[in-house]
């Protein structure tokens, strides 16, 4: 019920009336820093200042991040691997992550 209702939230929220842009690794940083996104499968991301991050979506997994250039990256264990993604905004609270395969990834500011 929940992630049906954020998916209703994410198509009625006024991101699709914006025009999405693309935001710097400082940008990044200051929209992200000790913040909580939702996304539309149900899924919770706290973003800590310490470069932690929590993603629960059903059991929780902790994982590090950090701003490489104008990109956000991730690591989650066992992976050694890091992630990085462009980060586009709608000046609305949502977020664009896209991935190198160009898959999009939208996540809202919690309340």
């Amino acid at each position: 019920m929940r992630a049906a209702l954020l998916g209703l939230v994410l198509l009625s929220h006024p991101a699709w009336a914006q025009e999405w842009r693309g935001l710097t690794g400082p940008e990044i940083a200051e929209a992200l820093t000790d913040r909580t996104l939702h996304y539309a499968t149900g899924a919770t991301q706290i973003f800590y200042a310490s470069g932690r991050t929590l993603y629960t979506h059903g059991e929780p997994s902790w994982g590090e991040r950090r701003i490489e250039a104008d990109q956000y990256c991730s690591t989650w264990p066992p992976s050694g691997d890091w992630d990085c993604y462009d980060v586009e905004a709608d000046g609305t609270g949502a977020f664009t992550f896209v991935d190198a395969r160009g898959n999009p990834f939208i996540g809202i500011y919690a309340e």
